[in-house]
C-alpha cells in the first residue's frame, strides 16, 4: 500500500543575509503581478475605459484593500480571544505573523477602493468590479497553494487514495488536502469559467455575480472537509458549521441577484484601445 506523501515543504524560499523570503508572500507577489499583466491585457482590448495609469492606481488601492480588509476582517472574526484586542492590545493588528488574513475581509477592501476608484473615474462600480473580478482567481489559487506549503489550514482525516499527511497537525493521520481543492476550485476553475464568460462583452452585473455565487459555492463546500479554525470550532453547537460557511452565505445570496439583474442590465461597449 502507498504510504501518504507527507507535507514537510520548507515555507522559507530563500534568505537574503538575515531576512528570509517566505513561500507564502511569493505567492501574493506573483498573484499581484499576473493580476497586474492581466489587467492590462483586458484594459488594451477596451473592458474599462482608462488610460494604464488610471489601471495602475486601481490595482495599487485594490492590492491595499486586500492587506488591509484581510487583516482587520481575521482579527475581528478569527482572532483568538476575540475583537478585546481593539481596546486591550491594539498594535496586535500589525503583528501579522500572529494569525493572518481573510479573503472576506480582502474583498471588503478591495470593494471599497473600487468604490473610491470609480468615484474618482465616473465610472460604474459594477463596470469596475466585472472588469477587475476574472483577474482575482489568480490571487486566491496562488495563497492556497501557499497555504498547503505551509502546512496549514489542513483537511479532516480520511482514507482518500490522495490523503496527506501535514506534521502541523495534532496527529499523523492522513488527511484530506483542503488546500489543493481550495486552490483548485476557487483559483483554476473561477478562472477559467469567468475568464471565457468574459472574453466576449457581457452584461453589467454578471461576472460580479458569478464571482460572488462561485466563490460562495466553492468555500461551503470545501468547509465540509477542512479542519475549522481551532480558536472558533464549530459553531451553534452543530457538528459542521463553520465561520467561512457563515461568510460565504452572504455571497452565494448576491451573487443570484446580481445574476438575476444582469439579465435587464446594459452591456458595457468596447473602449477604443
Amino acid at each position: 500500500m502507498t504510504q501518504p506523501y507527507v507535507v514537510d515543504i520548507n515555507p522559507v524560499a530563500f534568505s537574503l543575509g538575515p531576512i528570509q523570503v517566505h513561500w507564502y508572500g511569493l505567492m501574493y507577489l506573483l498573484g499581484f503581478f499576473f493580476v497586474a499583466v492581466l489587467g492590462e491585457y483586458r484594459r488594451r482590448r477596451g473592458r474599462l475605459p482608462v488610460t494604464r495609469d488610471a489601471l495602475g492606481d486601481l490595482l495599487f488601492y485594490g492590492m491595499l484593500g486586500v492587506i488591509v480588509g484581510g487583516r482587520v476582517w481575521y482579527m475581528l472574526f478569527y482572532y483568538e480571544g476575540g475583537p478585546r484586542w481593539i481596546w486591550t492590545d491594539p498594535l496586535v493588528l500589525f503583528k501579522v505573523w500572529d494569525g493572518g488574513m481573510s479573503f472576506h475581509g480582502g474583498l471588503l477592501g478591495v470593494l471599497a477602493a473600487g468604490w473610491w476608484w470609480s468615484r474618482r473615474q465616473k465610472l460604474h462600480f459594477f463596470d469596475t468590479i466585472d472588469f477587475v473580478a476574472p483577474l482575482v482567481p489568480i490571487g486566491l489559487g496562488l495563497g492556497r497553494l501557499g497555504n498547503f506549503i505551509n502546512g496549514e489550514l489542513w483537511g479532516k482525516p480520511t482514507d482518500v487514495a490522495w490523503a496527506m499527511i501535514f506534521p502541523q497537525a495534532p496527529d499523523r493521520l492522513p488527511r484530506h488536502p483542503s488546500q489543493l481543492y481550495e486552490m483548485m476550485l476557487e483559483g483554476v476553475v473561477m478562472f477559467v469559467v469567468l475568464w471565457l464568460v468574459s472574453l466576449k462583452p457581457r452584461p453589467r452585473y454578471l461576472i460580479s455575480g458569478l464571482f460572488a455565487l462561485l466563490y460562495g459555492c466553492f468555500r461551503f463546500a470545501v468547509e465540509f472537509v477542512r479542519v475549522p479554525d481551532p480558536q472558533l470550532g464549530y459553531l451553534f453547537g452543530t457538528q459542521w458549521v463553520t465561520m467561512g460557511q457563515m461568510q460565504s452565505l452572504p455571497l452565494i445570496v448576491i451573487g443570484l441577484v446580481l445574476i438575476a439583474m444582469s439579465r435587464r442590465a446594459p452591456t458595457l461597449p468596447l473602449a477604443a484601445p
